[in-house]
């Protein structure tokens, strides 16, 4: 599978840390950055290429960091087609996917430790969505001109 990962400087590390550990289980990982630590830099600079990138099939799922996730999770859903959320907990990260079919995992760097994280983030990519007709409806009715119905 190949993915997208982008943080600012509150999620750098996070995301430094789940670069290696995808790597490692054999995910092609692409990095929308920042490729340095920078204390000055911004969220919405490499979460909105992430996030085009995801809308436009150039990367199956998005890892978006920034210091509570929160921010990066506004960001990535200004753009059409893309469904992120902040996630803290195992069950939202399996059920963003199977039920609202979420493309983007949002993150806290400064409140989520790189275990949990990776845990969520293993979850998130390893999800289906279930294309279950009473979520393809309510994904319609969220966002109509976002989310296509499949053939």
């Amino acid at each position: 599978m190949k993915i997208g990962i982008a943080s600012d400087h509150g999620g750098f590390e996070l995301k430094q840390e789940l670069k290696l550990r995808l790597s490692r289980q054999n995910y092609t990982v692409v990095d929308f950055g920042n490729d340095a630590l920078d204390s000055e830099d911004d969220y919405p600079d490499y979460v909105v290429p992430l996030s085009r990138a995801v809308a436009n099939n150039e990367v199956e799922r998005g890892i978006a960091v920034c210091g509570s996730g929160v921010g990066a999770s506004i960001a990535a859903n200004k753009v059409t087609g893309v469904r992120a959320a902040l996630i803290t907990d195992h069950f939202a990260a399996h059920q963003g996917v199977e039920d609202d079919n979420m493309n983007v995992i949002c993150l806290g760097g400064r409140i989520t430790g790189i275990e949990t994280a990776f845990e969520l983030v293993q979850a998130f990519l390893t999800a289906k969505f279930t294309y279950g007709e009473r979520h393809l409806r309510r994904l319609v009715k969220a966002d109509p001109s976002g989310f296509k119905l499949p053939d």
